[in-house]
């Protein structure tokens, strides 16, 4: 696949760095100083404008499979996404920092016959993701990672084992699980492994859990009962992602306070939220944190632009006794340092932005529902053909480890066990490490 990114800067790099090696990918920005930084990597380099049709004809943009416009600049990226779409069939993926640009952009688009609802197929706002992430951790108690699959009628869930947890230093097999449950990962010390019978769950690991919503709901109850639902949130950060994510939370019941340096900034969003207790104030402030007992809080989340205050506004979160912290890191890199020291969650908005374009638009071609833990796992979806002789699932064995959580026939949604009968045209959805995907769609040919 031929991909082309407008836009020199550390989104581009992201980009650039997750798709080089299985992918054409040519980097284009105005500025040559900001291309230095990409000449260690095997791709294209153009010191141009996108907004030049000669310029975007020099990158054989006729050729080009996605066209990602991720400049800092907002209406750079639609003129550019334009540009693109006048000569050349590629999708295109534009970016936009601010929420009116994001609202104009739809605006635009829901009439369908402005140009502008035809050059861009996707609007990525970042902010607005990160954010997303975020608040589907918070609204499932205990969970680390939460995803969607089957429009909603099949689920992942991630967990960690604590010292109080039911599940501490017993086998898989020795565990109940009701039926609509299949435990297909288990992460310890940052490795993913898919489990057997005989795996046993340790302190500090994460347990990835699939199944239906209600077999999920069901099984969390009996398994994490110490767990109570989230009333109580204390955001730190009220930039962008920090009030678009009290906005969300305010359609809830919880309790919110929000903690601010900014005065400015504090003035705006107390006249835009009705719920939210507003704090002049830093989180970095002991004093503060303790007289607004923030420790008594179900999650906080430090959602601050620097990763060293987050970092230091969640260990004295932690250290006060709040429940739950997530914590807002500049990469992914960063993400596994924090959660050894104690966060529990670590999310990038970058890595949420380059998981999107992989999963969503780049890699859903070839199946990839969903990439986890770090782009260690992925959720595949194979659908059977029509020659396939139905045979229990039990005598499909496979070379290389993979757990076959859900099966989809036409609207049914199916956990499968050992004596599900697997027919022609099934979709089969796998958890499978990343290494076994090819190996995976060969063997399902």
């Amino acid at each position: 696949m031929k991909i082309i990114i407008y836009g020199a800067n550390e989104m581009a790099s992201s980009l650039a760095a997750e798709f080089f090696e299985d992918h054409d990918v040519i980097v284009i920005d105005p500025v040559q100083k900001n291309l230095d930084s990409f000449s260690k990597l095997d791709i294209g380099i153009i010191c141009a404008d996108a907004f030049s049709i000669g310029s975007l004809k020099e990158t054989q943009i006729n050729e080009a499979d996605v066209f990602i416009a991720v400049s800092d600049n907002d209406e750079s990226n639609l003129i550019a996404c334009l540009m693109a779409k006048q000569i050349s069939d590629s999708q295109t993926i534009c970016f936009v920092q601010k929420k009116e640009s994001m609202q104009s952009i739809n605006t635009l688009k829901d009439h369908h016959n402005s140009i502008y609802a035809q050059c861009i197929d996707s609007i990525i706002w970042p902010q607005n993701l990160l954010m997303q992430e975020i608040f589907k951790i918070i609204t499932v108690p205990s969970a680390v990672d939460v995803e969607s699959f089957a429009h909603g009628r099949a689920r992942l869930l991630e967990y960690r084992i604590k010292e109080d947890s039911e599940l501490l230093n017993k086998k898989l097999k020795e565990c109940y699980f009701n039926s609509e449950v299949l435990v297909v990962g288990i992460v310890r010390n940052e490795d993913l492994f898919i489990p057997n019978g005989n795996s046993e769950f340790l302190l500090n690991d994460k347990i990835i859990l699939m199944g239906t919503p209600i077999g999920l709901d069901l099984a969390v109850s009996e398994l994490f009962t110490s767990e109570e639902a989230v009333k109580k949130i204390a955001i730190i950060g009220g930039g962008s992602v920090g009030y678009e994510l009290a906005c969300e939370l305010e359609k809830t019941p919880m309790k919110i306070k929000m903690i601010e340096t900014n005065y400015e900034r504090c003035e705006f969003i107390s006249s835009k939220l009705q719920k939210t207790l507003v704090l002049n104030a830093s989180g970095t402030s002991l004093e503060l944190l303790e007289q607004e007992e923030i420790g008594k809080s179900d999650v906080v989340v430090a959602i601050t632009n620097n990763d060293e205050k987050n970092l230091l506004c969640s260990l004295l979160a932690k250290q006060l006794g709040a429940k739950k912290i997530i914590t807002r890191v500049s990469q992914g890199t960063t993400a596994n340092l924090f959660e050894k020291v104690g966060v529990d969650v670590a999310i990038s908005q970058r890595e949420a932005c380059v998981n999107e374009i992989k999963n969503r638009i780049i890699e859903s071609r070839a199946g990839v529902l969903a990439t986890v833990e770090r782009g260690q796992g992925e959720i595949l979806e194979i659908k059977l053909n029509s020659s396939f002789t139905p045979k229990p699932l039990s005598q499909i064995e496979m070379p290389f480890p993979c757990v076959i959580a859900i099966v989809r026939r036409g609207s049914k949604v199916i956990i499968p066990k050992g004596k599900t009968i697997i027919e022609a045209n099934d979709k089969l959805i796998l958890f499978i490490k990343t290494d076994n995907v090819m190996s995976a769609k060969e063997y399902f040919k």
